[in-house]
């Protein structure tokens, strides 16, 4: 049987901000959904591009460069080395895309870090 979801509702029903979790999976990549509130911190994901796509409301992702500003439906693609710090000024549901090698918060560990089984929903 096929298997169909909502990313949206996914990621409305989480409890915990900047906490992603796996929802599928696409030959070497993660999809996964995250609730997001606040500033996430400043990272870089050496070898991997991370694709956000935003479900509901706004997100700012700073870059040394400057800054993306998406809203509803807009998706970026982060580039691998590039510095980013995601903010949210009010609560964001988005959807991420990014390989399974990705660290969630690059090659940094912060109070913000979660394990591949947390995001796994396994622990």
């Amino acid at each position: 049987m096929p298997k169909v979801s909502s990313p949206k509702a996914l990621a409305a029903a989480l409890t915990e901000y900047w906490s992603p979790r796996v929802v599928d999976e696409l030959e070497d990549s993660y999809v996964k959904v995250a609730k997001v509130l606040g500033t996430f911190g400043w990272h870089s994901h050496d070898d991997e591009d991370e694709l956000f796509l935003i479900l509901s409301g706004c997100l700012r992702i700073e870059l040394e460069t400057g800054a993306v500003e998406l809203a509803e439906g807009e998706m970026f693609v982060v580039p691998k080395g590039v510095r980013h710090n995601p903010v949210a000024e009010q609560e964001c549901c988005l959807m991420l895309i990014e390989r399974k090698s990705t660290l969630h918060t690059g090659n940094l560990v912060t109070e913000r870090t979660r394990t591949l089984a947390q995001q796994l929903g396994e622990d």
